[in-house]
């Protein structure tokens, strides 16, 4: 099989009214899902966006897509221990920020596996290349691999239109960002 994965981590990209994963985030949570026997724990990332309110629960709080996203995983089965949380970023600098310095390094993890919609992915694995890579490390980097799931429920020309959003994004990140900041302390 697969070599033993320290963390699948999931990004967030979405709530659907009701609080639960748009599609194309079901589908990142099954595409790490079909590595669970290779999985020690789930890394799921973000607390939701700038660009719209959270959805609210029954009690009327925000639900953070973390939380969805983990709610996700347990009714398919994962145990809550293995599920862990990061619901403080907005975006996909602060899901690879939280994810290494809250989790990755604080738990000495070695082989770390991001799971996100294709879409996403060129723009995901640059940001966390780059921020795994930051001096000062404490230890080693761990090993990132990248999968890319299936942009399930979005129409063509839904598509088209993240990969041009996307394209852009990450060609801005590449231009300031990436450049600008070196170390952590920088950032």
């Amino acid at each position: 099989g697969s070599e033993r994965l320290d963390a699948n981590v999931v990004p967030g990209g979405g709530l659907d009214a009701q609080g639960a994963p748009q599609p194309w985030v079901a589908a990142r949570l099954d595409a790490a899902l079909r590595r669970d026997a290779d999985t020690a724990f789930y890394l799921v990332l973000s607390r939701g966006t700038t660009h719209r309110p959270a959805p609210v629960d029954a009690d009327g709080f925000g639900v953070d897509e973390a939380a969805a996203s983990a709610r996700y995983l347990q009714e398919r089965g994962v145990a809550p221990s293995r599920i862990l949380m990061e619901a403080w970023s907005l975006d996909t600098i602060g899901n690879a920020a939280f994810a290494r310095l809250f989790h990755a390094e604080l738990r000495g993890w070695r082989r770390v596996h991001v799971v996100t919609s294709d879409f996403h992915l060129a723009r995901t694995e640059a940001i966390f290349r780059w921020m795994f890579a930051l001096p000062p490390l404490r230890g080693v980097a761990p090993h990132l691999t990248f999968e890319a799931s299936e942009d399930r429920g979005l129409s063509t020309e839904q598509r088209k239109a993240r990969r041009q959003k996307e394209a852009a994004s990450l060609e801005l990140f590449e231009r300031t960002t990436a450049l600008d900041i070196a170390t952590l302390d920088q950032l």
